[in-house]
């Protein structure tokens, strides 16, 4: 289809008058078509990586062995100057759009959504998606993997189901909706229905598998049954973002290949990267950051833990290579690789140091501003890279892994937080082989490139909806010549405070925030931050800050700054992190949302924005049992072994779980028991106050009669699980205790008719805080 103005039905048909009576109709009607692509318009296949760094794939000169990357890479072209926003969510709306992320309000990751223009997570109808001008165009459409676009509070049965994959231009969607998701027991989507993973960790089950296995039987039925029509593959892998979790057979590839440490690593890939000609030979190193300890000035405990972090993280990416290749060498068997049009994008920001400076057996720990010790990962060695882990690596590694670049994923004022490599892939579409760009483009120029590949115009209107200006550049000019100047000259960064501007070689940047401390904001005010000033002509990697030389040229890019900061809806400028996962702080939650919310047997796979916030606050749960024999099992759940919450049945008595993020599960349990016929239990929290993540009373009653109290010392403050959900009636997923087994095997097979969720201080009765103040007493 040529026109720009994409149509508001699919099909389209131009007919004569009809005749009173059928057998007067002289001229036939001609059949319904619908839009077709441009003859010969290629495949596309656009696979993204989660938290990989510049310097971390061998095919840009890094330590995790990635073949199909390489061999890509070689029958193609590699990008040397890629650029992304510094986190999931915006880089992801960037690519799907060729927009700037705060243009299309995703500032930040969805789940950190506030009602700030560039930053409420809910793409505006004036800026479609490329899906969605690829399928009105004639091109079937399929999205398998990660998403992360959807506002979680619309993540539910009742939608809305707008921003939902299949809303947004995709025909096809399988994957997860949120931030991360467990490799074994993640938290999937069909279309619009929430489904359990085909198979068992138990039965070897993976997610990067399924993903490949998924996508390839869609591309298989497209060709089989769509007569030649061109596809559009979105495979957004959860790896390489934590948790890193391989197949048992993968463990253990890398050991003791990570022994010299990250300072070595370092020199490492900065010689391989200029023997690939992916930096110039002059390009440095660029300064380590002050406060991350050199590898020599660890502890061999400390460097023994740092070691199987990091080989866990190169097998999962090599892991996540080879299902890659899997789907490729396919493409290739069939004869359609040769006009599809590959961008294999090696990382949706720099390397994540979420881990914090020593690395964790559960990242769920970091996020919500909580330590982990190396003597606790130590004690956990052989269950690194497995279900019963959560783990990322150290701060060192994710430096090393953006090398030669500084800082890290959430810095988009860097390039260690915004430079990934990116492959291309065409033989029928570029005469080049093997060969370097160096031309500076953005990941809004991968919409744009898509649509020139296949003689497609921008579009003026969607479904009747005028658009946007697409904000991206096409590199299209550059496939068969690596000179060509760059015509993408001007990018603003922002990210947590952190921002940047490019413009014709030079970038001015101020670091605002630093990502391995997520629980406090920051105590600068932006009007202190410092800008640096870097010539990138001249020094590839920001190694030399020369803002002291020229203040006259600093000073002009900071203006440049606000003025792109203005239109697109980058101000005000948020540095909150932990703080917006609440979603009454982050101002998320309708003043009208309810305090209370009354769920049924079979209700689940509810996220944190979806009920009421059962965190820093008192509550009280009510579960109405139906007549019927004692039985065992979960009645409601939330969470999962990394972090959450259960109240179940076990050998007849009410048990209250409550898991602190792995470090520790506290049990509240009673000597009653249920017996058969009508029953009310009813759980209640007295929370402490005078802060977030506090402790607070926890007691039991049980058709009116107090049977059980304990106390938590410390709560869970910011959120129990990027993933794992509230379920009624089992527990999904992993496990909040190993008191009973695994999803599958503890569900309550007795009768719910409705469990209450009701939070506030309001909840509480009198004897609740009476009791309280004796349990206080005695402690």
């Amino acid at each position: 289809m040529t026109s720009e103005h994409l149509p508001v039905a699919s099909y389209r048909r131009e007919d004569p008058p009809p005749a009173l009576d059928i057998r007067d109709q002289k001229t036939p009607f001609s059949a319904r078509q619908r839009p077709q692509p441009p003859e010969g318009a290629p495949n596309v296949l656009v696979i993204l990586l989660d938290d990989m760094g510049f310097g971390a794939s061998s095919a840009f000169g890094g330590p995790c062995r990635m073949p199909t990357a390489e061999r890509l890479a070689d029958d193609g072209l590699r990008y040397s100057r890629f650029h992304t926003t510094a986190l999931c969510s915006p880089t992801r709306a960037a690519l799907m759009t060729g927009r700037n992320h705060h243009s299309v309000a995703m500032g930040n990751v969805v789940e950190l959504s506030t009602t700030a223009p560039g930053y409420d997570g809910m793409r505006p109808e004036t800026a479609g998606t490329l899906a969605q001008t690829l399928s009105l165009s004639g091109y079937a459409t399929g999205a398998f993997g990660k998403w992360h676009q959807t506002p979680p509070w619309e993540q539910t049965a009742a939608g809305p189901f707008d921003h939902w994959p299949t809303r947004e231009g995709f025909d096809r969607f399988y994957g997860f909706l949120g931030g991360e998701a467990s490799q074994f027991n993640p938290t999937l989507v069909d279309g619009t229905t929430f489904v359990d993973p085909p198979a068992t960790e138990q039965e070897g089950y993976h997610l990067s598998e399924d993903l490949v296995d998924k996508a390839g039987g869609w591309i298989r039925d497209v060709t089989t049954f769509g007569a030649g029509k061109p596809w559009f593959c979105y495979l957004a892998f959860g790896a390489t973002h934590a948790p890193f979790q391989v197949p048992q057979s993968w463990r253990g590839r890398y050991r003791g290949e990570f022994a010299h440490g990250w300072d070595r690593q370092r020199e490492i890939t900065l010689a391989a990267q200029k023997e690939l000609g992916v930096v110039p030979e002059q390009a440095e190193l660029a300064p380590w950051v002050e406060g991350v300890p050199h590898w020599d000035e660890l502890t061999d405990s400390e460097r023994l833990a740092a070691e199987r972090l990091m080989e866990t993280y190169a097998s999962f990416a090599e892991h996540t290579d080879a299902q890659v290749g899997r789907l490729i060498d396919e493409l290739r068997s069939t004869g359609q690789l040769d006009n599809t049009v590959v961008f294999y994008i090696l990382g949706d920001n720099g390397a994540s140091a979420e881990g914090g400076i020593e690395g964790t057996l559960n990242e769920t720990l970091r996020l919500n501003g909580l330590s982990d010790t190396t003597e606790r990962i130590l004690d956990h060695l052989d269950e690194i890279g497995g279900p019963h882990s959560y783990v990322h690596y150290p701060v060192g590694w994710a430096l090393a892994m953006d090398t030669p670049y500084q800082w890290t994923k959430q810095v988009a004022s860097h390039y260690g937080g915004t430079r990934n490599g990116l492959v291309v892939h065409w033989p029928k579409g570029i005469t080049a082989r093997g060969e370097v760009r160096n031309q500076w483009h953005h990941v809004i120029d991968i919409a744009p490139t898509v649509l020139e590949a296949a003689g497609l115009p921008e579009p003026k209107t969607i479904n009747g909806i005028a658009q946007d200006p697409i904000q991206g550049t096409s590199l299209l000019y550059s496939f068969d010549d690596s000179e060509a100047p760059e015509r993408h000259t001007t990018q603003y960064f922002e990210m947590f405070g952190n921002r940047g501007i490019y413009r014709e070689g030079w970038t001015a940047v101020t670091q605002h925030r630093t990502p391995w401390k997520p629980g406090q904001i920051e105590t600068t005010r932006f009007s202190e931050d410092v800008w640096e000033l870097y010539d990138t002509q001249n020094d590839w990697t920001q190694a030399h800050d020369i803002a002291a030389e020229r203040p006259d040229k600093l000073a002009e890019l900071q203006e440049l700054f606000l003025a792109e900061a203005r239109g697109n809806n980058v101000l005000p400028l948020d540095d909150r992190l932990a703080e917006r996962m609440n979603a009454d702080i982050a101002g998320r939650r309708s003043p009208h949302a309810p305090s209370s919310v009354v769920l049924t047997q079979g209700s689940g796979r509810l996220r944190e924005d979806a009920i009421p916030g059962l965190k820093n606050t008192s509550f009280r749960i009510s579960v109405e049992l139906g007549a019927g024999e004692l039985t065992d099992g979960v009645l409601v759940a939330q969470g999962g072994r990394f972090a959450g919450w259960s109240l179940y049945v076990k050998d007849g008595h009410p048990t209250y779980a409550y898991n602190l993020a792995g470090l520790e599960v506290t049990q509240v349990g009673s000597a009653a028991v249920i017996g058969p016929g009508q029953h009310t239990l009813e759980l209640s929290f007295a929370y402490d106050g005078g802060g977030l993540g506090k402790g607070g009373l926890v007691r039991l009653v049980l058709d009116g009669d107090d049977v059980g109290s304990g106390r938590l010392e410390r709560t869970i403050p910011f959120f129990f699980s990027m993933d794992e959900t509230l379920n009624v009636g089992l527990d999904r997923g992993s496990p909040v205790t190993e008191d009973y087994a695994d999803a599958g095997a503890n569900a309550f097979a007795g009768t719910i008719q409705r469990v209450t969720l009701t939070v506030g201080d309001d909840t509480q009765q009198p004897s609740d805080r009476e009791l309280l103040g004796a349990v206080l007493t005695a402690h």
